[in-house]
């Protein structure tokens, strides 16, 4: 090789070099530190990229530096009228979506605490509005909270989901963090007593924005899901009818591109510091007991303020003790009312 050929070797791997920096350069500004290099052209491609990347903006990391501001919570239609209270179809934008759920407001007038209802997970084919919160909701209200309790996107009269996947689970967070930062658009509505009540993965998702909003929202958790993802997908899979192979796939190539630490509230706790009241059934099919008790000895271990009751007998709707569960909640929401 001449010296005139080396010198042109040379500067073409300077360059492939350079421009390699670049590209790496140009990803961290684009993605921060969720970033992650392809393994290869052929999977990026599988993995449609350009679609992938839009997750970022639902790391806890990302969701921490979102403002959201207030946008109008409208009532639409009646759907029941108790001697106490009425119940309204309702309406609210995010992200220039629609999204519909149900409000329970107390006749009695005046300024009124507001419970945020946060269900758990129901199959599209039998959801409609007021699914996994109608019963409970309806006690609050009697009490003299409004409860409002959001169908999210897919869902009741919500517009479509994503079809991007992953983004419907991490997105939820966002669509309820919106809802609550348009509580001050209800005429009715205390928004210096907000609550919030999760059952199951509501119990998740209420303890995403706990950590993400860090407001001293207090926060009522029935069976909460409270295992890091995606282990807390792993661990339902074996419902799925192709056992979860689709799945493991999609989160596989999901941690390839993505600190999956980032979507998961187990790295978040500390951030928490609002006061909760859990509870949990001893015969619960679906949340073991001994995950809601490592939730509550890891809380107390950084000094939150928990209160915790196991029921013996009461499954995963609490159903044995519903009533003194329901009660319980009660009290706690009035200790905190300012």
């Amino acid at each position: 090789m001449n010296s005139n050929s080396f010198q042109k070797y040379v500067t073409l791997i300077i360059s492939g070099i350079m421009f390699a920096l670049i590209g790496i350069g140009i990803g961290w500004l684009l993605w921060g530190e969720d970033y992650r290099i392809p393994l290869s052209p052929l999977i990026s491609k599988q993995l449609g990229f350009n679609k992938l990347k839009v997750l970022k903006k639902y790391s806890f990391p990302a969701l921490k530096k979102q403002t959201f501001k207030e946008n109008n919570i409208v009532l639409d239609e009646i759907l029941h009228s108790d001697p106490v209270f009425v119940s309204h179809l309702f309406t609210y934008q995010w992200d220039k979506k629609t999204i519909s759920g149900l409000i329970n407001i107390p006749k009695k007038g005046g300024k009124l605490p507001v419970v945020i209802m946060i269900r758990g997970y129901v199959d599209k084919e039998i959801y409609e509005t007021g699914v996994g919160t109608k019963r409970a909701a309806q006690v609050f209200a009697r009490n003299g909270f409004i409860t409002v309790a959001p169908d999210f996107l897919g869902f009741g009269q919500s517009d479509d989901g994503s079809t991007v996947d992953l983004e419907n689970r991490f997105n939820r967070p966002a669509q309820v963090i919106q809802l609550i930062a348009s509580l001050s658009t209800l005429p009715q509505a205390d928004t210096e007593n907000i609550f919030m009540w999760g059952h199951s993965n509501g119990g998740q998702i209420a303890l995403s924005i706990l950590e993400i909003t860090r407001k001293e929202i207090p926060t009522t958790l029935w069976a909460p899901v409270s295992k890091p993802f995606p282990y807390s997908v792993f661990y339902y899979m074996d419902e799925l009818s192709d056992k979860g192979k689709y799945l493991r796939g999609v989160i596989s190539e999901f941690e390839d591109q993505y600190n999956s630490d980032y979507y998961s509230i187990d790295v978040y706790f500390t951030d928490i510091s609002a006061p909760l009241l859990i509870h949990q059934g001893t015969f619960d099919d679906y949340i073991p007991l001994s995950w809601s008790d490592e939730l509550v000895e890891r809380l107390k271990e950084l000094e939150k303020d928990v209160t915790y009751y196991v029921y013996p007998g009461a499954d995963h709707n609490m159903l044995g003790s519903w009533n003194t569960v329901v009660s319980r909640d009660i009290s706690f929401f009035r200790k905190h009312i300012d």
